[in-house]
């Protein structure tokens, strides 16, 4: 009986080690996709692409950041053409980078030009 306590309790604990070394391997991903109004200005879509690659330097909680232009060929992307990517340790990193002030003056740098916006979080499975 002591056996069977020993070795259940190892397994609990072997578990719970093994999901915790998950979570720390997984990470917040912060997805934007931009799509731009017909005939909108090129110097216009360079000056957000530029701003929001800035954040990176401007904001440590930002783990790493990569962007790019749609070229599927399947012609599902609903007119979104930018696609940026963040990556975020925690929920509370992300947080405090919705809420940091050069995001906010990043989002600023948007108005009027995006004509549709959408984006996704989601944490990694590995």
């Amino acid at each position: 009986m002591k056996k069977l306590l020993l070795l259940t309790l190892i397994l609990i604990s072997s578990y719970t080690v093994s999901a915790q070394q998950n979570k720390q391997k997984q990470l917040l991903r912060h997805v934007v996709m931009f799509g731009w109004k017909p005939g909108t200005d090129a110097a216009a879509i360079d000056k957000v692409v530029t701003a929001f690659g800035d954040l990176e330097h401007k904001i440590k909680l930002i783990k790493a950041y990569e962007w790019g232009i749609n070229n599927s060929p399947e012609n599902l992307n609903n007119g979104l053409t930018h696609c940026f990517t963040l990556t975020f340790k925690s929920e509370a990193d992300r947080d405090a980078y919705l809420i940091h002030p050069d995001h906010k003056a990043f989002v600023a740098v948007l108005s009027p030009a995006p004509d549709k916006v959408t984006v996704v979080d989601y944490w990694t499975n590995n």
